[in-house]
């Protein structure tokens, strides 16, 4: 009589097996989520564009000491939106070019663009130097 008690099948169920299965699906999910975050690799076309004219671009540069010129006048962070606003002429093709030293905070020019976009800037461009580009990140040797 014992034996066939020990045949009932067990009613419990083993949450161990349900747990680890759970795992590594959230670890498939961990591993792809990024790489299906990055874009496509596109090869952009070559052209030579024409530089803006001197009269629809205003230039604003913020050099090493922080020192702000806009169109080669001097201005600071203070007066900078109202010295802005005297050479802003409220077209919306004039565009807004900054120049700024790579040591300059990121936070203070960010600043200068918010005063650019209060008085109604809308094109802004930033400048950068081609020459210089960014170390590339050391490849994965592969044994």
């Amino acid at each position: 009589m014992r034996r066939r008690e020990s045949l009932r099948p067990n009613p419990e169920l083993n949450l161990v097996n349900l747990i680890d299965v759970l795992f590594a699906i959230l670890i498939v999910f961990m591993i792809t989520a990024p790489l299906m975050s990055q874009g496509v690799k596109v090869e952009l076309p070559k052209a030579q564009a024409a530089s803006l004219e001197e009269k629809k671009a205003i230039q604003v540069t913020v050099t090493k000491e922080r020192e702000i010129l806009i169109n080669e006048t001097a201005s600071d962070q203070t007066s900078f939106e109202k010295d802005f606003r005297n050479v802003w002429t409220g077209d919306d093709e004039t565009a807004v070019i900054i120049n700024s030293d790579q040591t300059v905070p990121y936070g203070f020019v960010m600043e200068l663009v918010a005063a650019v976009q209060r008085q109604g800037g809308k094109r802004l461009g930033f400048l950068t130097d081609p020459g210089s580009r960014p170390a590339a990140p050391p490849k994965a040797r592969h044994r």
